[in-house]
């Protein structure tokens, strides 16, 4: 007769094998229907309808505060990093025009670009608000999922054109009543024997400022996208947390 003991231990291990192949099938059957679930309609719907809103939240956020930064007196002008720079038709000649005496005229300009690019921007607010509503689930999974400036770079593609157009009037505007174009034209000319060769290059004044302009509130847009997605404390809401939290 069989040791009682060998088939008692035999019996054991049949037990001890069927339950942890029922466990592994448990566990199995669990994932799948979890998987099954989180593949549903509604669970789709609800994950996007969060990371839109979260990005829809951010970018209001970053565009807000890019917005109001520059879109102020000394906005660009008081930053080192925001300040538009003087064409380089004006920078070739600056010592000749200052020991000209030209000097005033030169800072006073400067600064005029400054003052048009700033009185300009506020206009941004709206066209950028237009573009956070007509944000796609595509476009959000997108950006939540690429690079740092991603938010930024589908604003630059998405209000760009339109905020040029918007913006070059109200330059324009600004710097006709100040008279800069002829501050500028004058410089020019008075530019000695580089007058010639500095007038084939000379920028238009309008144009010039308005590109300027944007490049540097998509730069502040950047700085903001990049301070959501890598600093928990600039994630000021709920839903900014758990869509920029998980990533």
């Amino acid at each position: 007769m069989p040791n009682q003991s060998l088939m008692a231990g035999a019996v054991g291990l049949m037990v001890a094998c069927g339950a942890a192949a029922a466990e592994t099938d448990w566990k199995g059957m669990a994932q799948q229907a979890m998987e099954q679930m989180a593949q549903s309609p509604q669970a789709s719907q609800l994950a996007d309808a969060e990371i839109v809103q979260g990005l829809r939240e951010a970018l209001a956020k970053g565009t807000r505060s890019a917005v109001l930064e520059l879109g102020k007196a000394d906005g660009f002008w008081a930053s080192d990093r925001f300040r538009i720079p003087l064409p380089k038709t004006i920078t070739k000649a600056d010592t000749l025009l200052r020991a000209g005496g030209y000097g005033p005229q030169i800072d006073e300009l400067h600064l005029s670009f400054n003052r048009a690019a700033e009185q300009s921007v506020p206009i941004a607010a709206d066209v950028f608000a237009q573009a956070v509503q007509k944000l796609t689930i595509a476009d959000a999974r997108n950006i939540l999922s690429g690079a740092p400036d991603a938010a930024t770079e589908y604003f630059r593609k998405a209000t760009g054109e339109t905020l040029a157009l918007q913006f070059k009037p109200l330059v324009a505007k600004v710097t006709a009543g100040s008279g800069l174009v002829q501050q500028y034209d004058r410089m020019i000319a008075s530019a000695g024997p580089l007058a010639a060769a500095l007038a084939g290059q000379k920028a238009d004044v309008n144009d010039y400022v308005t590109r300027k302009a944007l490049n540097r509130l998509f730069l502040r847009v950047a700085d903001e996208e990049k301070a959501i997605r890598s600093n928990p404390a600039a994630r000021t809401s709920e839903i900014l947390k758990k869509v920029f939290g998980n990533k």
